[in-house]
């Protein structure tokens, strides 16, 4: 008895600065760095580091794209894989530009692909051919402003070809879209119902069907501006990308 008392003392009489905290230690800086690395890879996959170049085919968006990345124009094909370059502000910053293909089979897939690095959006039309195209124009920019990833990033609506004659003016242009998108998304609304017998916000732009879009209704600023890449005429928007 005696002796089971005195260790059962021996053991309590163990202080506690003389454990040994090591191990503890050690485990809790591996978990402490597993973390931090995580978190450091997660912000850095995530980053919005890019300008988008999106638009239709033959919009003009790769021949800009060409010589804001370039230095100069060059002859350009209809694109059938994003091309990726960069450009140098009037203020020293280097941005990454990413021109995404206009084909309609490839445009949404490549779109999907760089929405969630995308710093700014420039969606460049052709300001000649817009109101025989303008379904697609408005459709295809619909898609980019109602998508979760790019809903709160900067748009410039790029309206290129300004230098010809039957161009239309970036008002005009304007006010094309808005009535088009109109009719897009209620298009849009239907085609959900139609599956699920329900509305949805994430496919819906604007204060709500019974009244007429406008962009200025967006959380979002959507600009248009004029430009002419053909005469280098785009300082519109090297001012905006100076801004970034």
């Amino acid at each position: 008895m005696d002796k089971a008392d005195r260790k059962s003392s021996a053991r309590a009489s163990i202080k506690l600065g003389e454990l040994n905290y090591t191990p503890v230690l050690i485990a809790l800086a591996v978990v402490l760095l597993t973390i931090v690395v995580l978190f450091l890879w997660k912000r850095k996959k995530t980053v919005r580091s890019a300008v988008l170049f999106t638009g239709l085919c033959d919009s003009g968006k790769t021949y800009l794209f060409a010589h804001l990345c370039l230095g100069g124009a060059r002859e350009t094909f209809t694109s059938i894989k994003e091309n990726v370059g960069c450009f140098k502000t009037e203020r020293g910053r280097v941005l990454k530009m990413v021109d995404v293909p206009g084909n309609e089979r490839l445009r949404g897939k490549f779109f999907d692909e760089y929405k969630n690095i995308a710093k700014a959006i420039v969606y460049m039309i052709d300001s000649v051919t817009v109101q025989k195209d303008i379904r697609d124009v408005a459709d295809f920019l619909y898609t980019i402003l109602v998508d979760k990833a790019t809903s709160k990033v900067p748009v410039v609506v790029l309206c290129n070809k300004q230098d010809e004659t039957l161009a239309k003016t970036e008002t005009a242009i304007k006010s094309m879209l808005e009535k088009e998108i109109n009719i897009v998304r209620q298009t849009r609304r239907s085609q959900l119902q139609s599956v699920d017998n329900s509305s949805s916000s994430d496919t819906f732009l604007g204060k709500s069907a019974s009244v007429d879009f406008e962009f200025e209704q967006l959380g979002q600023r959507v600009r248009f501006v004029p430009c002419s890449a053909m005469e280098e005429q785009f300082a519109g928007l090297t001012k905006f990308l100076d801004t970034l």
